[in-house]
């Protein structure tokens, strides 16, 4: 049975870590510790700032700042007055943070100092990555503790997804949502206060921010918070720490290093995987060498974690396992009827971690929407007799890159503009390192220079898209391969420049 879910986000997670105040939560990489009771007063006094400027219940944050105990708090801290928390990767472009902004309208924006933000009427504070700026200035001379608020059932965050159409949509999660997913997940992987969790993740998407520091703060446990993944800091931390979560690209990269093995994991019991696809080869050379089995789950931006592989049980290299708890997956045809058991379909999702709409946009919400409440994924996949998930690939263009998402859409309406192109197709293909590469394949105008074009494409794209999308190879060709209706054949490019980063 669904438990009864309180209104405010911040007072399921304090209420949890309640005893624990005096216990570490944050251990950084200098050292230096951060307390449960340190970080619950950290958030009331930035709580108090927030309402200061004009921040209330439902009100947006937008917030584009590195990793540091302070912006754990500026999270918290809007979890306390029921604001709405916006988290944005820290390499998007003025252009792309511009959209972001018009269209949450936020009450107040917190940014890396120096960097430019849209012009307008909104507060901006800024925050940088050691944790000091404009909003830690005014949290340090405050004395005011903000109460937690009741939320009323408002959303708790939003975080931006694109789409086909290239048009970013706010995903607008709920506190159900969120505390749902946090409750099943802190159960199913068995957390405890004597975990101590390796945090290597960024804290803009729901993999580092929510799935692990609530899971983290469900169960008073400490985190071993490092600034971002770096081989030999990751290798410095495993010792005494007993989870790790992160994306395929860790798990390579680690075994890339000749020396790593068993005498790096001694003291950990669980490394899960996700926001991206585990390949099978990565997961067998782990166990190989290291005797652990990555337990990888599945999940998306829009509903949280869907499925994980079982914490006591089989973990089978190449699945995703079984629905959490209170979550219903089906898998059907392109007609929506049931797919019978191990035919690859379309993968949909019911439950209480499926968000709430998208923001602004009804129309979108609706389309991802059946009538009976199902979410459309757009991942294909197939169920076995027992309910384990199988992916099989997307049925859409996404590509995932490092576990990140990105949308060709979005980079072929900028590489369309380009003088001297007619036209393009950005693709993903396998990367031995990232999951997928991003290749742009266009098609010039006769006569024109490739070259120079190639030049031209990779400028435009600097002022416009964050580095993670821009194509790692650029093809120029005469022309696409298309279908009898006209349509651009992105399968076909795909086998044509499926060996272009694995040769």
């Amino acid at each position: 049975m669904t438990a009864i879910v309180p209104d405010n986000l911040y007072s399921v997670l304090r209420a949890a870590f309640a005893d624990q105040l005096e216990g570490v939560f944050l251990r950084l990489a200098d050292g230096s510790v951060v307390t449960y009771g340190d970080i619950d007063d950290l958030s009331a006094r930035l709580a108090a700032v927030l309402v200061e400027h004009g921040v209330g219940c439902g009100d947006r944050v937008v917030a584009q700042v590195g990793k540091s105990p302070m912006a754990v708090a500026l999270y918290l801290g809007c979890l306390r007055i029921g604001a709405v928390y916006v988290a944005l990767n820290e390499g998007y472009t003025f252009d792309e943070v511009a959209y972001f902004v018009a269209d949450a309208e936020p009450r107040l924006i917190v940014a890396r100092p120096g960097v430019p933000m849209p012009a307008g009427s909104t507060t901006v504070l800024t925050l940088d990555d050691a944790g000091g700026g404009t909003l830690a200035d005014h949290v340090s001379v405050t004395a005011r503790r903000q109460e937690i608020a009741a939320m009323g059932g408002r959303t708790a965050a939003m975080l931006y997804t694109s789409g086909t159409t290239g048009k970013p949509k706010g995903a607008m999660l709920t506190t159900e949502n969120l505390v749902s997913n946090a409750t099943a997940l802190a159960e199913l992987w068995g957390f405890s206060g004597d975990d101590v969790l390796l945090h290597a993740l960024p804290i803009f998407h729901v993999h580092g921010q929510f799935i692990a520091l609530h899971c983290a703060m469900l169960r008073g446990c400490e985190v071993r918070f490092l600034p971002r993944f770096e081989v030999g800091a990751v290798r410095r931390a495993l010792p005494g720490a007993t989870v790790m979560m992160g994306v395929p690209t860790f798990y390579s990269r680690l075994l890339a290093e000749p020396s790593f093995g068993v005498d790096d994991c001694v003291s950990m019991r669980l490394f899960i995987s996700g926001s991206a696809p585990l390949t099978e080869s990565v997961h067998h050379a782990f166990t190989a060498r290291t005797g652990h089995r990555i337990l990888e789950r599945y999940g998306m931006t829009e509903t949280g974690m869907i499925t994980s592989n079982p914490l006591h049980g089989e973990r089978i290299a190449g699945t995703v396992g079984y629905p959490l708890t209170d979550v219903v997956i089906r898998v059907v045809s392109e007609t929506g009827d049931a797919c019978p058991t191990g035919e690859i379909g379309v993968v949909e999702v019911a439950g209480p971690n499926v968000f709430a709409g998208y923001w602004g946009m009804p129309d979108k919400t609706a389309a991802s929407s059946r009538p009976d409440g199902f979410f459309v994924t757009g991942d294909l996949g197939s169920l076995s007799a027992d309910g384990r998930l199988t992916l099989s690939g997307r049925g859409t263009d996404l590509i995932i890159s490092g576990g990140l998402n990105i949308y060709p859409k979005e980079i072929e309406l900028l590489v369309d503009d380009v003088p001297g192109v007619i036209e393009s197709a950005v693709i993903g293909v396998p990367h031995p390192d990232l999951g997928d590469g991003v290749v742009a394949v266009v098609v010039g105008e006769p006569g024109h220079d490739t070259e120079a074009l190639v030049t031209a494409i990779r400028a435009t794209l600097d002022g416009h898209l964050a580095r993670f999308k821009h194509p790692k190879h650029l093809a120029v060709v005469p022309d696409l391969p298309r279908n009898a209706m006209g349509k651009v054949e992105k399968a076909t490019l795909r086998r044509t420049y499926a060996a272009t980063f694995t040769t």
